[in-house]
């Protein structure tokens, strides 16, 4: 295992970039795509409401994938069933190119989501594998970082592409990127070394999840992110409609609006980076969670009065999603560092609550829907509190946090 650190770190830059392109897996797969959504649904003959079907499915794959995906890589290793999930992401893709109805593009949706899946879940495995404490809480706010780049970029290639060519493109691009990340994967080497996996039974080794989730600490950690992300969805589901239809946003302006709120996550992720080895990811986590519950206090009186219009709705939007990176990087970090011997299965766990929360979330948005902010506000409100309470009643004070092995 030292020789494969060293061996890593001798190549700090291409690393890095491979764990970035497979944890930006899941954005570029669902943002790329977003503006074909009209023409896919023309071409299929579907409803919008069917078409939104192919989003929510991939979440569904994906999360659940990831319960799959952490066993095996802490029993395998991490290099071979990444290789795995991206050949099966890459059939996934040209499935949805091929398709011919809408159902068929769902179902090739999910098998897409699963085989997505095991990039994230296992590339935050092998920062776990590398790096310890405020150094993997580095990486992955390096990490995020530069994997936000895939929502502000993603819609504007995939508009691009439909000006020269038609939707299934898109598809087949997917499956080009799957097929150049899968060559850039074979390079690494392996970070697990034999003598650290879990030689059990993958049954056995999946009802290990039972015995995590009774443990307080690490259920702070994942529930910390995992309600946080509920009002990230919230908010992806939530704000087309508050923005364009209630306030009368020009929808020219809320790509411009949207992309504020993705460029103060790479904002924070950089100050998590260069100042959590000094205050300890902890403390920034429960800090973070604190601002987050304030802005999401805020966002519900708006949504419910109307107090403040726009600007008193997307200010304190722009807060609570901006202040990601003192979060989700030193939370899913904290949980790792509880099991490490299982660094996958962990992974995995955090991973299916986070984007669970997002389907149960933007779901709740939907279902109480009445016309008004105050659903979307709502529901951020209820998810900002419950990552504060995780934050602050589940996680020990810095200090008296130990690892649980």
């Amino acid at each position: 295992m030292p020789g494969d650190k060293v061996e890593v770190a001798k190549h700090g830059l291409r690393v890095l970039a491979i764990l970035s392109a497979l944890m930006g897996f899941a954005s570029i797969s669902t943002d790329l795509y977003l503006p074909a959504l009209p023409s896919m649904a023309r071409a299929l003959r579907a409803s919008p409401g069917m078409m939104e079907l192919t989003i929510s499915g991939f979440l569904v794959g994906f999360s659940l994938g990831q319960l799959l995906w952490g066993p095996i890589g802490d029993r395998y290793g991490r290099r071979m069933p990444i290789v795995a999930g991206l050949v099966l992401f890459i059939i996934g893709s040209v499935g949805c190119a091929l398709s011919d109805s809408a159902w068929m593009m769902v179902s090739w949706r999910v098998v897409q989501a699963v085989g997505a899946c095991a990039s994230v879940v296992l590339a935050r495995a092998i920062v776990r594998d590398l790096y310890e404490g405020a150094r993997a809480a580095q990486m992955l706010s390096t990490l995020i970082t530069v994997m936000a780049i895939a929502p502000l970029l993603g819609p504007i290639l995939g508009g691009q592409i439909l000006i020269f060519s038609s939707w299934p493109t898109i598809f087949w691009l997917l499956g080009v990127m799957g097929a150049l990340t899968l060559a850039a994967v074979l390079t690494l080497p392996e970070t697990l070394a034999p003598e650290r996996r879990n030689h059990q039974p993958l049954g056995r080794a999946m009802l290990h999840y039972l015995t995590l989730v009774r443990r307080p600490q690490l259920l702070g950690y994942a529930g910390a992110v995992g309600f946080y992300y509920g009002g990230l969805y919230a908010y992806l589901a939530g704000t087309p409609f508050a923005y364009i239809t209630y306030h009368h946003l020009r929808p020219q302006l809320y790509g411009l609006v949207f992309g504020t709120g993705i460029i103060g996550i790479m904002a924070t992720n950089v100050i998590n980076a260069r100042i959590v080895a000094r205050f300890g990811g902890t403390r920034l986590m429960r800090m973070g969670t604190a601002v987050a519950a304030v802005s999401a206090l805020v966002i519900g009186l708006d949504a419910w009065t109307g107090w403040g219009g726009l600007a008193g709705l997307a200010l304190p939007l722009f807060v609570f999603i901006g202040i990601a990176g003192f979060i989700v990087a030193n939370a899913i970090a904290g949980a790792l560092m509880q099991s490490p011997e299982r660094a996958g299965t962990v992974s995995a766990l955090v991973g299916a609550i986070q984007y669970g929360s997002g389907i149960i979330s933007s779901g709740l948005v939907g279902a109480f829907a009445d016309g008004t902010p105050w659903p979307m506000g709502g529901v951020i409100l209820l998810c900002g509190l419950g990552s504060l309470a995780c934050a602050w009643l589940l996680v020990p004070a810095p200090g008296k946090i130990r690892a649980t092995v």
